[in-house]
């Protein structure tokens, strides 16, 4: 009787622990490209902080043109962050609080993102987010921007 209740415990910490992994994710049998028709192009309600930087030019990664942000961001209801590209921009966004859609060029399904999903957004990721819900979104996002492409920044993003 232990033994099955410990083999019963281990295997819901498994499937806990593996749709903990899923969160935030495309689902397996989602991942298409996705041509984004009707994409959102410019912002609605949102407001965006940088909160630090560093050049990056100047530290020993000597990555020039570039720096190291952390930005706050708040997505009001029905609020859009427009259609972009992390062609040249890697970043990792964490919901902070609220839930989110993100429209990706990777996927057949909108992503739902969720309280304490981290987003990675890197090559090849174009992608558009709007909150559907009724209460703002916070996010915490960290990325290597290139000031010399504000096309690829969006000064917005």
């Amino acid at each position: 009787m232990q033994s099955t209740f410990k083999l019963s415990l281990a295997s819901l910490a498994l499937a806990t622990f593996t749709l903990a992994a899923q969160a935030g994710e495309c689902p397996a049998d989602k991942v298409a490209t996705n041509a984004l028709a009707g994409a959102a192009t410019a912002p609605a309600g949102v407001t965006d902080t940088e909160l630090a930087s560093v050049d990056l030019a100047k530290e020993n990664v000597k990555l020039s043109q570039r720096r190291l942000r952390m930005r706050h961001m708040t997505i009001a209801p029905g609020g859009i962050v427009p259609f972009h590209s992390h062609e040249d921009r890697p970043a990792l966004i964490m919901v902070n609080s609220g839930e989110i859609y993100e429209h990706s060029s990777k996927c057949a399904v909108p992503i739902l993102h969720k309280a304490g999903d981290i987003s990675k957004e890197f090559l090849g990721t174009k992608h558009w987010w709007k909150n559907t819900g009724s209460q703002p979104v916070e996010l915490t996002i960290a990325d290597i921007v290139n000031d010399k492409k504000p096309e690829t920044m969006m000064e917005m993003m």
